[in-house]
């Protein structure tokens, strides 16, 4: 009875590292990320700089939240930071106009819905890839936002309340930062314990069977990209608040930390699999990256050759361990 005991303790812990392989391992290659910088810098662990990584990575996880949501469908969307960058930019303007900021910020989340229902009604009703739609509107967006802003930055001026929104502490703790961790634990709660959620997972595991048995696949496919739009909006807005200003420059580059927060989170690219605890992960591990070579004196241009490399190796990872992981479970099976 002991070593029959012992067997089934001693399968229970391969199950719990077997499905949690990939959380676990970007788990322990941010807290390297964490140890090398805090020797390489005497500053990176100070607690002034832990909060400023925290505040400059809120809108970066607030659009990964919603890019997971989006991959596990099987989709991408390659038009985020187009779509910061436009709302970042129409609300400035809109402000100059004399619009009080609470009217502007519920305008520009409707705006940025609006976006991603276009996105999604071209993708899941007209059956254009994701790919190409959301690389068309990257062009249309960011092109919007020059023509609406000639290419000039845009000045906020008298609206205390809207700067507190990115700038703001409550508790010493960033706003900005606050609003990344409810929507996080929103994102975790509606994937996990929500009808909502068990569709995307069974839409991005096979879209057709999702269908066959009565669930509405196509709102599912467009609904996520409607959640992205909303997530760009908030974060344009956090930008604008935290830098005063709106420009049609905003976020550019954005789209690759957050794609690379996703899939070193563990997000299958093949749809059907992902976690909100391994995209918390993977974004704050390419904020840390990102701080720590600035704090080592190296080029910030060499941020984007590490945020490309690591990409190319969760990938690989990734492929890796979900195959592993499969024949795993098979050979138990068996």
């Amino acid at each position: 009875m002991t070593a029959y005991t012992e067997r089934g303790h001693g399968s229970r812990i391969a199950d719990f590292f077997g499905e949690h392989a990939q959380v676990l391992s970007i788990a322990i290659f941010f807290l390297a990320c964490m140890i090398f910088f805090s020797i390489g810098s005497e500053t990176f662990f100070t607690l002034g700089n832990i909060l400023n990584i925290i505040r400059q990575a809120a809108p970066i996880l607030i659009v990964a939240i919603a890019m997971t949501f989006v991959i596990i469908t099987g989709g991408i969307d390659l038009s985020v930071g187009s779509q910061v960058a436009l709302v970042n930019a129409v609300a400035a303007i809109v402000m100059a106009m004399g619009v009080p900021w609470p009217s502007v910020v519920i305008g520009m989340l409707v705006l940025g819905g609006f976006m991603g229902l276009v996105q999604g009604w071209f993708t899941a009703y007209q059956g254009i890839p994701a790919f190409i739609v959301t690389l068309a509107s990257l062009s249309i967006l960011r092109g919007l936002a020059l023509y609406l802003t000639q290419g000039y930055s845009i000045p906020i001026k008298d609206a205390p309340g809207f700067f507190a929104l990115g700038r703001g502490e409550i508790l010493s703790f960033p706003i900005p930062a606050i609003i990344a961790v409810i929507i996080a634990i929103l994102g975790y709660v509606v994937i996990t314990a929500t009808k909502y959620g068990r569709q995307v997972v069974a839409v991005g595991s096979n879209a057709e069977a999702a269908r066959r048995v009565g669930m509405p696949a196509k709102w599912i496919i467009a609904s996520v990209y409607i959640i992205s739009g909303v997530a760009c909006a908030v974060a344009g807005l956090l930008i604008a608040a935290r830098l005063g200003s709106g420009s049609s420059n905003a976020a550019v580059g954005f789209e690759l930390q957050v794609i690379a927060a996703v899939v070193l989170g563990g997000t299958s690219l093949m749809g059907g699999r992902g976690t909100i605890l391994g995209t918390v992960l993977g974004t704050l591990t390419i904020a840390v990256i990102g701080n720590g070579l600035i704090l080592m004196h190296i080029s910030p241009f060499f941020t984007q050759i590490v945020t490309g490399a690591i990409i190319l190796v969760a990938i690989w990872l990734n492929t890796r361990i979900f195959t592993a992981n499969f024949h795993f479970r098979l050979g138990r099976k068996g």
